[in-house]
């Protein structure tokens, strides 16, 4: 790092061959090599070949973000009476954690463990106002890779003070390869019956909507293609595609599936199970062609798909919403695992 904090990647390897590599910037996914129907392997997410590209971009390829994910209108929550601001970062709001969120922060390697799978533990201490946030925020997430080709994300989080807590993942997926170019050829099934609209601003407006008879209607697989460039729907026109966060069917809490993406040229399928309440998908709308990416590719719209298992957007200023708020004695805890078919 610029000031001399040094950056690890580690590597997990299960006994298929599949193999991810983490850094402790961010506690990135950087690659994730699995195989194809075929039997060849390939990097299915996207990301830099070198370090600097981690160090300076924006994008969030593999990142672990917060302390809340996803946006927060104008920045501003209140909690127990008190108003909180937190760093524009995408003006008008806040996103993923304020202009230093979680994805720029060195995490400290905990240890390892190998029961299901190999396996790594990090964690990061966030002082009290961090970004704007209260309390201090211990957090732990640990990578389980799986010998049946499951990637697991499991989380917890301790506070000093009440505060606001909404983690995630942020790989962009490409099944066909991280250089395969155009992701959209993928079909999506979505555990979901409802969808929160959003505003000009991408902040919820508080309506859960219904999929039915709306091109945000995964409940059957479909192709991404099809819909995303469909002039008809003013929610895909505001966010430039898919940037919606879906209200998942079940209990949240408990572990069960979200979605399911499907590649047809690879034969690759990728199954996300969650505790969440919300899936938030993502289609790489703002990828321009002006961020190379590995294999010297330069990455454009949709050329990855995002699949962020988290709570609402916005949630500290929707009472409707379920709740983000952590108290002191309290553990937030969330599961995420992406599992691997082929």
């Amino acid at each position: 790092m610029p000031d001399g904090t040094a950056v690890h990647e580690c590597r997990l390897m299960n006994r298929r061959g599949t193999q991810a590599d983490i850094l402790t910037l961010g506690a990135t996914l950087r690659a994730l090599r699995i195989a194809d129907a075929h039997g060849a392997g390939d990097d299915i997410v996207l990301g830099f070949e070198s370090f600097e590209g981690y160090l300076t971009g924006r994008h969030y390829f593999g990142a672990t973000v917060g302390r809340y994910a996803n946006r927060i209108a104008g920045g501003q929550f209140r909690l127990d009476g008190k108003l909180y601001q937190i760093g524009l970062n995408d003006p008008p709001n806040s996103e993923h954690g304020g202009h230093e969120g979680f994805d720029r922060r060195v995490w400290r390697i905990e240890g390892t463990h190998d029961d299901q799978g190999p396996a790594l533990t990090l964690s990061l201490l966030s002082p009290e106002g961090d970004q704007g946030f209260p309390g201090e925020l211990s957090v732990q997430l640990t990578y389980t890779l799986t010998h049946e080709n499951e990637l697991r994300l499991d989380y917890r989080a301790t506070t000093s003070a009440p505060t606001v807590v909404n983690l995630t993942h942020h790989s962009y997926w490409n099944l066909a390869g991280s250089s395969a170019g155009d992701a959209l050829d993928a079909r999506l099934r979505i555990e979901a019956d409802a969808f929160t609209p959003v505003d000009a601003h991408m902040i919820p407006t508080g309506e859960l909507r219904s999929v039915v008879g709306t091109l945000f209607d995964f409940r059957a697989a479909q192709p991404l293609a099809a819909r995303i460039r469909d002039g008809t729907e003013p929610q895909l026109a505001i966010a430039r595609g898919y940037d919606h966060n879906f209200v998942l069917r079940g209990t949240p809490g408990v572990l069960r599936s979200a979605a399911l993406l499907e590649e047809p040229r690879s034969g690759r399928t990728l199954e996300v199970l969650t505790t969440e309440p919300g899936l938030q998908v993502y289609s790489g709308n703002f990828l321009g062609g002006d961020v190379l990416g590995k294999s010297q590719r330069l990455y454009r719209q949709g050329d990855g798909i995002a699949l962020e298992t988290q709570h609402f957007p916005d949630s500290p200023n929707h009472a409707d919403f379920p709740s983000t708020v952590l108290r002191p004695g309290k553990m937030w805890s969330s599961t995420t695992i992406y599992r691997f078919f082929a």
